[in-house]
């Protein structure tokens, strides 16, 4: 065991002090370097998918540099460079950390479209596994807070470059908190938790009534009713679907189940 032990613990000297010795390497080798010969390589680093070295640079940029606009841009490609690199946390951090220093920052609109992509992106490769687990309770977080960087964003600075692209953004996280909704009505409705069930379709109805969701939310709110024996409120909501919906295929036939997941639709 104590040979094992051993083994183990001299890998992670050596693993150490090859990390530091990378460091040491970048360090010694730009130590004579102008502040515009270490950005210029970082940069050539971040379009060269060479995430870890460019953040490196663009730290060294900011120890040795740390007043004027090199630093205040090296902090910006250092988020960008986190958010290519897979790493949102570390991503954020830096995003807030520049908020918080540079509140009036010219380029806080670039800021905030990053700081929605981020979060979108989270959020997406997670809705990218959702079928094989159960996430009825799920909290979208990353959604909703997505959706507010976009919003503050488009509302601060409405002629930026980057409003029209944030705004198709913000109607397919629309389309996705309401899917989660969605989901967790279809839950309660399966269940047999029809009153649980309605609440979550009346949610829809009022906060998401531009979606495609509402049709499908009337449909189980008439079935839910009817389950409740609450035969007026079934027939009041049909009327409703009936108007906004005549073609519905279910002011045929009752509520039944969706055949392809909200998720799918969400591209």
């Amino acid at each position: 065991m104590k040979k094992i032990l051993l083994i183990v613990s001299l890998g992670l000297a050596l693993s150490g002090c090859a990390t530091k010795g990378a460091v040491d390497k970048d360090a010694q080798i730009t130590q004579d370097w102008t502040v515009n010969q270490l950005y210029t390589e970082a940069q050539d680093e971040l379009n060269s998918n060479n995430y870890t070295r460019a953040i490196k640079l663009y730290e060294l940029l900011q120890s040795r540099f740390p007043n004027g606009v090199y630093a205040q841009q090296a902090q910006l490609d250092t988020a960008y460079a986190y958010y290519k690199d897979d790493e949102p946390e570390r991503a954020l951090a830096a995003i807030q950390r520049f908020q918080r220093l540079y509140p009036n920052h010219p380029r806080m609109d670039y800021v905030l479209y990053l700081k929605g992509l981020v979060l979108f992106n989270e959020d997406k490769s997670f809705l990218n596994k959702l079928a094989s687990q159960d996430w009825s309770d799920r909290d979208p977080k990353a959604n909703r807070e997505a959706y507010y960087a976009f919003e503050e964003l488009t509302k601060r600075y409405p002629d930026s470059e980057y409003v029209a692209d944030a705004t198709e953004r913000m109607a397919r996280l629309v389309d996705a908190l309401a899917g989660n909704e969605m989901a967790i009505a279809r839950y309660y409705i399966n269940r047999g938790a029809y009153l649980a069930a309605i609440n979550r379709s009346q949610k829809i109805i009022a906060q998401y009534q531009n979606t495609r969701f509402v049709e499908e939310a009337l449909a189980i709110m008439i079935t839910s009713y009817k389950k409740l024996n609450k035969p007026d409120l079934a027939e009041d909501t049909t009327r409703v679907l009936q108007t906004n919906f005549p073609q519905s295929p279910y002011l045929t036939q009752d509520w039944k189940p969706n055949s392809m997941p909200w998720w799918r639709y969400w591209k």
